[in-house]
């Protein structure tokens, strides 16, 4: 039995700090681990249907519509900008308001569809590390791939987040901290059109 480097690729493509990883870590800060598990479940599972839709095509008429790529990406860029505002208005507080909630299972489905560090990863995943199987099981390959190793990187950063509620013990500090969440968020929404 020989190891797909497909695996490799993916870890390392969703480890990286994109805009998953920044809204785990701050969910987790913000909420902890446990409220930010529907999150964590809908980004598994959005990232699996997003890179299996690249296994069947998608990806490639992304790449032969330019039009369709530039309303993707300006409809991400937005959300992304939506989220880091966000971000940075709670960084006044420590505590979640009541009003306060992390992503859903729904909401973080979703995302995956306009998050551009997913497409792009995806996209290099189903060209690059294709096995040349059919498409359907190409799509079913990939989509595994992305979703097991995804599921084991949201429970770190979130876990890594809720941890940081230690050192995130003083309004400046919380503060800081969540400026840097939005700043980094908003870094990503530019980073869409490069």
């Amino acid at each position: 039995m020989t190891f797909d480097p497909l695996y490799a690729f993916v870890f390392a493509g969703l480890f990286s700090p994109g805009p998953n990883v920044i809204l785990l870590t701050a969910s987790g800060a913000r909420f902890g681990l446990r409220a930010t598990v529907p999150h964590i479940l809908g980004v598994a599972f959005g990232v699996g249907i997003t890179s299996g839709l690249t296994g069947l095509g998608i990806g490639a008429l992304l790449l032969a519509q330019p039009e369709l790529a530039l309303i993707l990406k300006t409809l991400a860029a937005c959300w992304i900008l939506w989220m880091a505002w966000k971000l940075f208005t709670v960084s006044r507080s420590p505590t979640a308001k009541a009003q306060d909630k992390p992503f859903t299972f729904v909401e973080a489905v979703l995302f995956q569809w306009v998050n551009p560090k997913v497409w792009a990863v995806a996209l290099v995943a189903s060209t690059a590390y294709a096995s040349g199987l059919p498409p359907t099981q190409e799509a079913v390959r990939l989509a595994t791939a992305f979703s097991g190793l995804n599921l084991f990187v949201c429970l770190f950063w979130t876990y890594a987040g809720s941890l940081l509620t230690y050192l995130l013990n003083s309004q400046k500090a919380w503060q800081i901290f969540m400026i840097g969440m939005a700043a980094c968020l908003a870094a990503s929404a530019v980073m869409v059109f490069l």
